[in-house]
This record gives C-alpha cells, sequence and structure tokens, in this order.
C-alpha cells in the first residue's frame, strides 16, 4: 500500500473514533483509510480492577449512538445518575440530577480498554486497515498530500493525515507546530476505589485545600478516582501504604459512600493546559490531544475531542472527493473554534476556581455553588457544560 486517502497515526480512542464515523461515507467514495499504531489493539478485553477509564458525557453517548456503537459499549457503561458537587469544609454544595435534565444519564463511565474494544471490532475491513505496531518517525509535505516514514523503513503517501498520536506529539514538534503549555504545578493520583456503600450512579466533584478530586461510578461497585495534588504531596500518596492512603482519602472525600475498602494501582500524570497554535494546514489535522489537553478534573477533554472528530467527519464528507482541501479543514476548524474556546476556557476555570485558597474566590465560589441551587437556568447551563452540550443542541428539544 503506497498510497491512502487518510492516514491517521494514532490509532488510539481518538484515531479509532475518526475511522469509524468516517467508514459509511468513505466506503461510498471509495476512499480508503490507514490506521497507523505503535501498540497492538488486543484480541480480547480482560477486566481488570485496575482499569483505566473515561467519563463520557451524555453529548458523547448521543455520538456512539448515532455511529452504532452504543449498544456494545453500554454493556460495561455506568451510567451517571447524579452528580454532587461540594467544598471542603464550607457550606457551598449542588446537586445536578439526570431526571431534572430529561436525560437518562448526565454521563458514562466506561473502562478504556473495554470502549478500544467496541471502537476496534466496529472497523470495517474493506476501508480501514492498520500498520500496527508501527510509528512514524517523520512525515514532510508533498504535493497534494503527506509522505510519511515508518520505522520498518518503508514509506507511504496520503492525501490527509491526521495526527492523533497524543499530547506529547514528536511529529506535532517536527513539523514546527507550536503548542501554548500553561502548567497548573499538580499531578493527578489515578486509582480505582472500593466504597463500603453501593454508589447508585453517584458522581463526586470534591474541591479541597489541597487540591480538588473527583471520585467516578464504575461497574462492580467500584468507583475511579482523579485526585489533584501538589507534585510531592502526590508523590507522597502515591507511595504511602494501602491503609494510610485511605485514611487521608477518607478524610478528604469523607462518608458519602461510607469506609473506603480497597484501591488499586495508583498512578501519577503532571498535569498542564496544551493548545495546539495550529489544528489544520493543507492535507493536515492535528486531532485529539495533539490539539488540545485540559486538566481532567472537569472531565471534558476526550468529550471535546469526540465532538473534534464528528465535526472533522461531517466537513469531510461534505467536501471534495480527494481529502484534505484547506477550505474544508477550515470550515472544520472555524466550525470548532467556539466549542473548543467555551470547553476549555470552562475547564480551566473550574481548575482554578475551586484549586484556589485565597478568601475572596473561596466565598465567591460558595455563593456561586448555593446559587446554582437557586437558579435553575444557571443550573441548567452548568450541567449542559457537564453534559458536553454546551454549544450543541438540547436533548430535550429546547433552543
Amino acid at each position: 500500500m503506497n498510497r491512502v486517502n487518510l492516514a491517521i497515526i494514532g490509532g488510539g480512542l481518538v484515531g479509532a473514533s475518526l475511522a469509524l464515523a468516517l467508514q459509511a461515507g468513505a466506503k461510498a467514495r471509495g476512499w480508503k483509510i490507514l490506521l497507523i499504531e505503535p501498540f497492538a489493539p488486543g484480541d480480547n478485553f480482560q477486566p481488570s480492577y485496575d482499569a483505566r477509564s473515561s467519563a463520557l458525557s451524555f453529548g458523547t453517548q448521543q455520538i456512539y449512538q448515532h455511529l452504532g456503537l452504543w449498544q456494545a459499549i453500554g454493556q460495561r457503561a455506568e451510567p451517571i445518575r447524579q452528580i454532587q458537587v461540594s467544598d471542603r469544609g464550607r457550606f457551598g454544595a449542588t446537586r445536578l440530577d439526570a431526571v431534572e435534565e430529561g436525560v437518562p444519564a448526565l454521563g458514562y463511565v466506561v473502562e478504556n480498554a473495554w470502549l478500544g474494544q467496541c471502537l476496534w471490532q466496529g472497523l470495517d475491513s474493506d476501508v480501514v486497515s492498520w500498520r500496527c505496531p508501527a510509528e512514524v518517525r517523520a512525515m514532510h509535505a508533498i504535493e497534494g498530500g503527506y509522505r510519511l516514514q515508518l520505522d520498518d523503513d518503508t514509506s507511504l503517501d496520503c492525501d490527509l493525515a491526521v495526527l492523533a498520536d497524543g499530547g506529547r506529539s514528536g511529529l506535532r514538534e517536527q513539523l514546527g507546530i507550536h503548542v501554548r503549555r500553561t502548567p497548573y504545578e499538580q499531578s493527578a493520583l489515578i486509582a480505582n476505589i472500593t466504597p463500603g456503600e453501593a454508589h447508585r450512579g453517584q458522581a463526586f466533584e470534591r474541591f479541597t485545600e489541597a487540591g480538588p478530586m473527583a471520585l467516578l461510578p464504575l461497574p462492580e461497585n467500584r468507583c475511579a478516582l482523579v485526585w489533584t495534588r501538589q507534585g510531592m504531596d502526590a508523590q507522597r500518596l502515591a507511595e504511602i501504604d494501602e491503609r494510610s492512603f485511605l485514611r487521608e482519602l477518607q478524610d478528604a472525600f469523607g462518608y458519602r459512600l461510607g469506609a473506603l475498602r480497597q484501591v488499586g494501582a495508583r498512578h501519577l500524570y503532571p498535569l498542564a493546559l496544551v493548545e495546539a497554535d495550529e489544528q489544520v494546514r493543507p492535507h493536515l489535522v492535528v486531532l485529539g490531544n495533539a490539539a488540545h489537553s485540559l486538566h481532567p478534573i472537569a472531565g471534558q477533554g476526550f468529550n471535546l475531542s469526540l465532538r473534534d472528530v464528528q465535526a472533522l467527519a461531517e466537513a469531510l464528507l461534505a467536501g471534495p472527493q480527494q481529502p484534505g482541501d484547506l477550505a474544508t479543514l477550515r470550515v472544520y476548524h472555524q466550525r470548532q473554534r467556539l466549542d473548543q474556546a467555551l470547553t476549555i476556557g470552562f475547564s480551566d476555570q473550574v481548575t482554578r476556581l475551586f484549586g484556589s485558597n485565597q478568601p475572596l474566590l473561596a466565598a465567591g465560589r460558595n455563593i456561586g455553588l448555593l446559587g446554582l441551587d437557586l437558579l435553575p437556568p444557571a443550573k441548567s447551563w452548568f450541567a449542559r457544560q457537564a453534559m458536553g452540550l454546551g454549544t450543541r443542541p438540547d436533548p430535550r428539544g429546547q433552543a
């Protein structure tokens, strides 16, 4: 295979979702899509207590429903029926409820391995092929596309290259695409927790003096923990024994789910807001974490990337027969610019507001949380951001 219409560099959740969103229209147009991925997808899903997971917004569920994938994904998706937002040691609190918002769930929590398995099994091999394990070592523009040099000393040409190889994309740097990086001076500690009581589909956003935390419902009555702490403190929490860790977590979270019984493997991720200055060039798109990487506490990063995927697929399939036309790519980028700006701004401001211990900000956010309960329109707006519907039609048919 010396030339393909689309080469998607990175076959993870974002890259595979783009291939799925395009494949029906690509088949009608005779396009060939190639996924290039260094890590081979697993043939079988193996349940694991320590499986990493993603929070999928209601809007993301609707996209996968439209693509015909949700029936499979939903078999191991835990619905978020309620989100409780609170500020430790202060009176401010609010509660978002799926029933009040007129939706079956505010979102869903799915193990990444299961989501990936469902995506890969949904790909049409007549349209989408793999080079895996394989890595693109270099790429450069040629007339009408890009030439990709792979790590096995082969090369291939494509009409459109999609860079979906993650937030530390070396190819992005190689192409001279500048990124704005704003460190949060924090790390996210990720682990799975078993609570003493049933979670009943409740998710918790808890803000403390030492940093925000989220506890999200998982199948088998587990919860996915995202705990944001300063660098050295995060390292300490990652290394202390299980009993000591659970004691500190219990003190910060409280007893909303009873006594916390078990914690799995703990992983640390340094946090920064990363935004690429360019997302489109002729015959090139930067997508997913390579385009924008957000703080995880608001759970918006993957959901924003999937809306980018949907918008890009729609623009390409409405564009010329040969993908990669700059005018078409600009249509996509212009369409998503507002969504990206609002979502990144919402995520960043929530992180900064609830990560500060300044007395005026602390008082302001407590008043704000109380105000959400007193002002239904404000609460509904906040819920729509959380559901990934900030710039999308209201699911209840309202404007």
